[in-house]
């Protein structure tokens, strides 16, 4: 038995921790030996009678499609005492005993932001989500999220768009990609960064599996920043497992009126880092900011990229509005009733256009176009 067959084995070994298998290894130095070392061993380490039974186990033929996905160039297996094994994660409680790494496994202990949000996000949600990600990532900084439509593809392309690595942390097997749209931006993440999963290849998608995956995602990084997230979404379930592991929590405020905006004040009000400008995250973050790669940003690139703000659908709407605004203070209720525009459509523009420095917010809900 090879060593990397004995890993699969492990991995695949139920009630078999992270830190039995250190402990062990520290003993017995190879996962080989380790197997080899019988109940007696195994149960002076604390394992439980259904691992020894499954470690006694001589018929392992299902784990030969895993063994096989291992054998292509540029998939790898990264067991907890591996020195390319995140530390970051490996300092989290429960942190998974191997991953499966697509890509460049190398890259996994760069600094890494995680972005999560929606899966059916506003335009708005959508252009935030891409300018943060390709300016966070030229600041140094690894953009990682969960391939999932919506936010997590937005901040994937962002990072890809910005030459930044992006990691994608599955809740399948590598071999199968979920959703199934989401293929064409895989090829281009194991390109620029990895696709990581702690399933072994040949695991399909189940409920369960993905908020385990968000585990992951926040054990992966520095800190969680959400961008629009419904309550009791699963964007929530990772910024509480990031507040959990003494990660910093960081979220994007939005409307009032948007029910995509709830779960990113909640957490405001809980504590979260208001963010507005990517520098927000940058000063939090402390010491890490001063080596992060420098970038020149303007005051207004860092938060919306106003070059790639759709020329056909976008900036007919934003030229009606500020026509529509003047050079006179008005409210969104009068905005909606000069241009047609629904109310949240009008308020995200507003924002948008504010953070350009187009337009100026006075107390009252006022708005005046800048002079």
């Amino acid at each position: 038995m090879d060593e990397q067959t004995a890993q699969l084995i492990l991995l695949s070994a139920p009630e078999f921790s992270g830190a039995s298998y250190l402990a062990l290894l520290a003993e017995l130095e190879t996962s080989v030996r380790l197997l080899k070392a019988g109940h007696a061993t195994w149960r002076a380490a604390g394992l439980s009678n259904r691992c020894c039974e499954y470690l006694s186990c001589t018929n392992f033929h299902h784990l030969e499609h895993a063994r096989r996905w291992l054998e292509s160039p540029n998939h790898h297996l990264l067991m907890m005492d591996d020195e390319h094994y995140p530390q970051l994660l490996r300092e989290t409680v429960g942190a998974p005993l191997g991953l499966f790494v697509s890509g460049d496994p190398t890259s996994l202990n760069t600094p890494q932001l995680a972005m999560v949000g929606s899966r059916n996000p506003t335009p708005y949600g959508r252009q935030i989500a891409e300018s943060f990600a390709k300016h966070l990532g030229q600041c140094g900084l690894s953009i990682t999220s969960g391939l999932a439509t919506g936010i997590d593809t937005a901040s994937h392309r962002g990072a890809l768009a910005g030459g930044g690595l992006t990691f994608a942390v599955c809740g399948t097997g590598l071999d199968i990609i979920y959703p199934r749209s989401s293929e064409s931006l895989a090829r281009d993440i194991e390109a620029q960064g990895a696709l990581v999963s702690e399933f072994l290849p040949g695991t399909p998608p189940r409920k369960h599996h993905f908020p385990q995956r968000n585990r992951l995602i926040s054990g992966l990084t520095l800190g969680t920043l959400v961008i629009e997230a419904a309550p009791e979404s699963g964007s929530l379930i990772t910024a509480r497992l990031a507040g959990e592991q003494g990660r910093e929590v960081f979220a994007v405020p939005g409307s009032i009126h948007s029910p995509m905006s709830k779960g990113c004040h909640e957490l405001i009000r809980q504590g979260a880092k208001l963010v507005e400008q990517v520098q927000d995250i940058l000063s939090e973050l402390g010491s890490l900011a001063a080596t992060l790669i420098p970038t020149p940003i303007s005051d207004t690139s860092n938060v919306i990229d106003s070059k790639s703000i759709s020329q056909v659908t976008l900036d007919k709407d934003y030229k009606i509005l500020l026509d529509a605004l003047a050079f006179e203070p008005l409210g969104v209720d009068q905005l909606v009733h000069r241009t047609g525009f629904p109310a949240d459509a009008v308020t995200s523009m507003l924002l948008i256009l504010e953070l350009e420095n187009r337009i100026e917010s006075f107390p009252g809900g006022l708005y005046l176009r800048a002079r």
